[in-house]
Formats: structure tokens, C-alpha cells, sequence
């Protein structure tokens, strides 16, 4: 057989390629557009075919492969190499003391790189299935998986083609006999071993409580950004007092925060900007439109960024200092969330393992007889991505830190994944429905009570939260979020430019009852009464009150001596200090001033709301379709009637004619 060079298994995938429809080309970018956007877009179906054999292309989409095509695509690789050095042994090596380009020209010579084809009977007999069967099948499926991804290609005699720099990246590795279905990481409900008993709460129910917590905690996270952007390190990512400060606003621990704030930034709804000060992290423009979304469609990119981060971000490995907003360098971490994700969705409810404790309070164990939940865990998950969980290092310790964080999104739940768990798992973009079954709606009125609190029964919208966030303290929360009035909350609303009537007439219309309890009424009555009754002006400054026993009472408080407060006339003083060093002293010894502007109006004083452009672009969903056309040489708007048209079928149920055995 003649032998078939690099250029003619380029040749041989270029054609499989053109015969494939806008639809199903377009699958084949959508499904493989993150190691694509790493070089310039293609504009012909051979650049198209030379990026997917890439050596830096296959490198990452073998990552993604499960053991069935992993193994079909390194038997097949083995033996397209065995036969290319029997159709065309490579060239003499260089003689001792050769120069670098003669070395080069040897290590990379076609006899090294070419791929000879392989008739696919040929590679279902080394798997050890060369008549049809339960194994035959499952290798089949596995070659025609292969196909439809661009990482085989038929040749015009039907045999099977694989990239020449397959042989090169999996010949290290030993992926044992073929198997063609998934082990159970949990022994079988028909087995003769004691089962677990049956938790007290559905792994809904665990899913619900959860989602419901992340969503308030990522609203809280981001309005803490929005009123004061945090600051990054000269080297990078967040220091350890702004990741306090981020966790004690968003009401979650350091680790959780961390993730958030890694997710949201995925998501676009905080980018990095570059200040006179240095970078600092703050909400984009999307947070805005974020904020009018129900909780489902808010919360669905944040948990879709989880599947395709490249970081463990709760996992600080030994040494390194914990950190956020830093670019992940994991490439693994993908492919390894998704297998952990594949195994516990095979875990029966009531058989699923023990949430391992963090930090793992045992060494990890190796070896073949070792056997622990986890390890049992990480062994089932081998076989969904095989190059990506047991071979690489610190495996127990990155499953324990990720099945962590996937009960806190809400994914996983007493040892199996959620229902929730299980969308993002079949579809990371589709996650909108069960979120929004998931969660309730907003709700837009609170039940004012005469003990000066406000309860929401349920998770409030942003327009109520907003509301009594500006006139009470948040006092409690969970299936109900409490709110109290006091005096100096009420304050922060007439502050804020609300008037008593103002600030009544809207509590009024957030009362589900339609009328205030008559000790609230009263409150903000007696707070607007003093509030103003002396004026802050901004000179350097004075303060100012028609009440001249009140500024005789200013001028000779102990706790007011650093203004240095002098009578300038019977209703007027002057102070040392600017206007918000003043503001704060009065309140502070308990006085309620009001800010007031060189005409004599009353200052609204409002907490700054900072903004952002997002660096990434956002994606085009029709963009993949769109560039399917133009390398099929086909009109974007109207498609091409023909035989394409007759293929109603889904493009991963399509089986590449020269793949069928």
C-alpha cells in the first residue's frame, strides 16, 4: 500500500469536511471553538483541517476524549505508525556532531509524522473485538464519534486516516484493555452489600436551598464591587484584605468567594480595568441588565462558566498564597470537572460517597489495592476523561476541593449529582429551564410588622431589596429575609434624598398589606424632624442651624474638639475640617446633619456606583453557522437546496459513510 504522507491525510480530511452540511460543520466548530480561537479564524476548509491536526489543537481536544475513543484513536494511531515504517522506513539518522538543522529535518522527516491508513477492521481486531458484539459496537461508535470531530478521516478506499501527530501524544501513555461501558464508582443496588439509607432531603430539594443562597450571595458580592472596586496586586490578583472584605459583603466564606468572583468574571459581569492607582476589579455594564433578569437566567452563565474555567479556584496548593482573578493555567480542570461530574451522575440516591472534609485529613494513598470512596470515585472517572484525572498530579486532593464546590453551586447533593448537576453536565448553555423551576419568583412586597421589622417570604427583587436596603438593616436570611428599622437606617434614607413623605409613600407601596404599622410611621416621622435641623456647608466648612443652643451645645462637645468649631454668629460655625470629615464626627457623637451645597439646597449624598466595559466579546451563537458557510462556499442568508437539505438528522447521530464497517 502506497504510503500516505502528512499533506495526503490533510488532503483525505479536507474532503470529509466538504461533505459535511452547514449544520453539521457548524456542530463541529461549536464543539471545538475554544482550542480553534486560539489561532486566526480559518478561511478555507484546508486551514480548517491543518488547525484541527495541529499538535496544539490535538493536545487539547484528546484531553476532552473518553477511554472508547482514546483507545480506538491510539490503537489506530499505533498502528497507521507500525505500518508507515513498513511501507517507508524513515531516513538514517545524522552522523555524530550534525548540525541543528539536520537534526530537526530527521526528528521531524514524514517517515516520523506520516500516517499510513488503517482499514477499521484492522483496529477492532487489536481492541479484541473483531467480530460484532456489546465491544464491537462500543468501538464502532466510539471511531464514528472520532470522525464527526475531526480527529479521523475517512480515505476515498474506506479506510480510517488519524493525525499524524497522534502517535506523539499518546504513545507514553497506557490506557489498559479496552472497556466499553463506564464503571460504577458505587457498588450496585442487586449487589448482596448493604446499601445507604435514603437521605432525608431529594437532591432537588438540596439544589433548591442551594441556588437560592448563590444567587443572593453573588448579588451581594457585586454590589459590594459596584460601590467600592477592589484593588489587585502589582503582581496579580486580589490581596488577602480585599478578599475579606469581598466575603464578610457577600456573606460567604473566603474560599466560596473566590470562586465567585473567578465565575462572575467569566461570565462578564466584572472585568479588570487599568487606573492612575493600578488594576482594580469592578462590575461591567452587563451587571446593570443582570440585575432585571429572574434568578434563572441570572444565575445560568455563572454556573456555565464553572464548567469550562481552567482553575480549581477553592484549591490552593501547598506553598502558593490563596488568591482571585488570576488567569487560570489548568488546562486539565475541564475535562477533569467533567469526568467527577459523569461518575456521580452514575451514583444511585442513597449509594453516593461521603463529602470528603477539606483539607483532606489523610495523606492520599497509591496503589492498585488502596481503596477509599474517593479513590473508587476518581477510578470511575478515569474512563470518561482518561488523561485528565488519575495521570495528573493531586488528584485526590483537586476531586476533593471540586466536588466541594459543586454542592455549593447546587450540582451535586448527597453523594450524586442534582438535577440541576445533570443539565449542566448534558449541556453547560441550556441551563435557563431548570434554574428557572428551581427558583421562585421575586417577589415585590414585604410584610411590615410593629416591631419595626420588614420580612420578605422569599427571595425580593432588586427594586425591594434596593428599598429597604436604603432605609433598614438586614437583619437575617434564608427561606425568609428579615430587615429592622432603627433611627440612624432611617437616617441613611433621608441621606440619600428621601424626604419622610417620599421615603412613606414607597414602603407604603411595598407593603403587602397596603398600609405601615403605626410604630414605623412614627420612626420615620421622628428621624425626618431632626434630620437638618443643622447644615453642613461646604467651605472648609461651616455648620449652620437656626437652633442657637443646639451650635452653643456643638461648639463645647468634648468629642468634637478635633473640628476645631468656632462661633462665626449665633446660628453659624466654622470647622477646620472638610465637609465629610465633619459629617462623619457629628453623627458619630450622635447628631443628624444634612449636607447642603453653596446655594442651599440639600446635597443628596448617594454611595458611588462604578461601571466597566467587559474585555471579552461576547459570543455570537450563529457566528459558528455563519463561518460554516463561507468555508462550504455556500450564501449565509439562503441555504443551498439539494441533497443537504434532506438530512433532518441530528449531526452527532450522523455516521461518516467511510467510518460504517
Amino acid at each position: 500500500m502506497t504510503n500516505l504522507n502528512g499533506v495526503e491525510g490533510l488532503d483525505a480530511l479536507t474532503r470529509s469536511l466538504a461533505r459535511r452540511t452547514p449544520e453539521q460543520l457548524a456542530a463541529l466548530l461549536a464543539r471545538h471553538a475554544e482550542p480553534l480561537a486560539r489561532r486566526p479564524a480559518p478561511t478555507e476548509l484546508r486551514g480548517l483541517a491543518s488547525t484541527l491536526w495541529s499538535y496544539e489543537t490535538l493536545h487539547q481536544l484528546v484531553v476532552h476524549l473518553d477511554h472508547p475513543r482514546l483507545t480506538v484513536l491510539a490503537t489506530a494511531a499505533r498502528l497507521s505508525q507500525e505500518r508507515t515504517g513498513q511501507a517507508a522506513p524513515g531516513p538514517a539518522a545524522p552522523a555524530p556532531g550534525a548540525d541543528y538543522q539536520s537534526l530537526m529535518a530527521h526528528r521531524l522527516s514524514f517517515a516520523h509524522l506520516a500516517g499510513e491508513p488503517v482499514p477499521a477492521q484492522d483496529v477492532f481486531a487489536a481492541l479484541g473485538a473483531p467480530s460484532p458484539g456489546p465491544t464491537r459496537t462500543a468501538a464502532e461508535n466510539a471511531l464514528h464519534a472520532l470522525c464527526d470531530d475531526g480527529l479521523a478521516a475517512p480515505a476515498d478506499d474506506g479506510t480510517i486516516v488519524v493525525p499524524p501527530r497522534a502517535p506523539q501524544l499518546l504513545a507514553a501513555h497506557d490506557l489498559g484493555p479496552f472497556l466499553a461501558d463506564a464503571p460504577r464508582p458505587a457498588p450496585d443496588a442487586t449487589s448482596e452489600e448493604p446499601t445507604a439509607t435514603v437521605p432525608p432531603t431529594s437532591p432537588h430539594d438540596e439544589s433548591q436551598a442551594a441556588v437560592a443562597s448563590l444567587d443572593a450571595t453573588v448579588e451581594r458580592l457585586l454590589a459590594s464591587l459596584a460601590t467600592q472596586p477592589a484593588a489587585l496586586r502589582k503582581s496579580g490578583g486580589l490581596t488577602v484584605r480585599e478578599i475579606k472584605r469581598l466575603a464578610k459583603a457577600a456573606g460567604a466564606g473566603e474560599p466560596h468567594t473566590r470562586l465567585l468572583l473567578d465565575l462572575t468574571l467569566a461570565a462578564g459581569l466584572i472585568a479588570l480595568t487599568r487606573t492612575p492607582s493600578g488594576i482594580t476589579a469592578l462590575p461591567t455594564g452587563a451587571y446593570d441588565d443582570w440585575l432585571t433578569r429572574p434568578p434563572g437566567a441570572r444565575l445560568a452563565p455563572v454556573l456555565a462558566a464553572w464548567s469550562d474555567l481552567w482553575d480549581i479556584p477553592t484549591h490552593t496548593p501547598f506553598g502558593e498564597t490563596p488568591t482571585a482573578l488570576v488567569r487560570g493555567h489548568d488546562r486539565h480542570a475541564p475535562a477533569f470537572r467533567h469526568a467527577l461530574l459523569a461518575a456521580l451522575a452514575t451514583v444511585p440516591l442513597g449509594a453516593g460517597i461521603p463529602l470528603p472534609p477539606l483539607p483532606l485529613t489523610e495523606p492520599p494513598q497509591h496503589g492498585p489495592d488502596h481503596r477509599s470512596p474517593l479513590t473508587d470515585l476518581l477510578r470511575a472517572a478515569d474512563w470518561h476523561r482518561p488523561l485528565a484525572v488519575t495521570r495528573q498530579p493531586m488528584a485526590e486532593e483537586r476531586a476533593a476541593h471540586t466536588l466541594h464546590e459543586a454542592v455549593y453551586l447546587g450540582l451535586a447533593a448527597h453523594g450524586t449529582l442534582t438535577p440541576l448537576g445533570r443539565a449542566l453536565l448534558t449541556d453547560p448553555q441550556s441551563l435557563g429551564e431548570p434554574l428557572a423551576a428551581l427558583l421562585p419568583q421575586l417577589l415585590e412586597q414585604a410584610h411590615f410588622q410593629a416591631d419595626l421589622t420588614a420580612v420578605v417570604p422569599g427571595r425580593p427583587s432588586t427594586a425591594l431589596t434596593g428599598l429597604l436596603a436604603s432605609a433598614a438593616d438586614r437583619e437575617s436570611e434564608g427561606h425568609a429575609v428579615t430587615w429592622r428599622f432603627t433611627p440612624q437606617s432611617v437616617r441613611h434614607a433621608l441621606d440619600s434624598g428621601h424626604t419622610a413623605t417620599t421615603l412613606l409613600e414607597d414602603l407604603t407601596r411595598a407593603s403587602v398589606t397596603g398600609t405601615l404599622p403605626q410604630p414605623l410611621v412614627y420612626l420615620v416621622q421622628d428621624a425626618a424632624r431632626a434630620h437638618g435641623r443643622m447644615r453642613v456647608l461646604p467651605a472648609a466648612c461651616c455648620i449652620r442651624s437656626d437652633d442657637e443652643t443646639l451650635l452653643k451645645e456643638l461648639a463645647a462637645h468634648r468629642a468634637l474638639r478635633p473640628l476645631g468649631l468656632r462661633e462665626i454668629a449665633p446660628t453659624v460655625l466654622v470647622s477646620a475640617r472638610p465637609p465629610a470629615a465633619t459629617l462623619d464626627a457629628l453623627r458619630a457623637a450622635g447628631y443628624a446633619p444634612a449636607l447642603e451645597s453653596d446655594t442651599g439646597a440639600t446635597t443628596v449624598e448617594r454611595l458611588p456606583a462604578h461601571r466597566t466595559t467587559a474585555h471579552a466579546p461576547v459570543r455570537n451563537p450563529h457566528a459558528p453557522l455563519a463561518l460554516a458557510h463561507r468555508l462550504l462556499g455556500l450564501p449565509t442568508e439562503h441555504r443551498e437546496t439539494g441533497p443537504r437539505e434532506t438530512e433532518p438528522e441530528d449531526p452527532g447521530d450522523r455516521k461518516p459513510e467511510a467510518c460504517e464497517p
